[in-house]
């Protein structure tokens, strides 16, 4: 751990189980990983799965955190967060689960080392990562592409098919 911070976007999806409640608990111990502090947290949005027609709708939302972790250690963090509410990890894509914790930006980073990518290798044509970032980041760059949150959600397919539901966290007084 380092003492620079860093702003990271973390999208959460869950699609079995209570799926709100499950990604609420998500956002609580990523807030707790060393070094990290929960900056901002979109509404989750009802979208259709990617991958097999046959499973749950998702739940999806993003939150920025900062963080002093290295991303490496970001992302073990959010594995053992992910294995800890009932993930368990399979070579098959795109299957239903309790929950998806996945880095899509680390600051301007731009990391290709086995299992880490950032930024996410996909998030520019997923309009379910999109609309919750386009919440709590529209401005931030896609460091590869340059282009912002919002530019790519405007050309990104699919929005029609989101339904914004609530807010991730519950606001407290």
């Amino acid at each position: 751990m380092s003492n620079a911070r860093e702003h990271a976007v973390i999208a959460l999806g869950a699609n079995l189980g209570d799926r709100l409640a499950t990604m609420r608990e998500a956002v609580a111990r990523i807030a707790r990983l060393p070094g990290t502090s929960l900056v901002a947290a979109s509404h989750t949005f009802d979208t259709a799965p990617v991958g097999p027609p046959d499973q749950p709708r998702y739940l999806n939302a993003a939150v920025v955190v900062e963080t002093s972790l290295a991303p490496r250690a970001l992302l073990e963090g959010l594995l053992a967060i992910e294995a800890s509410l009932g993930r368990a990890r399979s070579a098959t894509r795109w299957i239903a689960r309790p929950i998806d914790l996945d880095i899509i930006l680390f600051g301007n980073a731009v990391v290709a080392d086995g299992d880490l990518q950032i930024p996410h290798p996909r998030f520019r044509e997923r309009a379910f990562v999109l609309l919750p970032m386009a919440e709590i980041a529209a401005n931030a760059c896609d460091p590869v592409t340059g282009e912002t949150v919002e530019s790519l959600l405007r050309a990104c397919p699919g929005r029609a098919d989101a339904v914004r539901v609530g807010p991730l966290v519950e606001h407290r007084a």
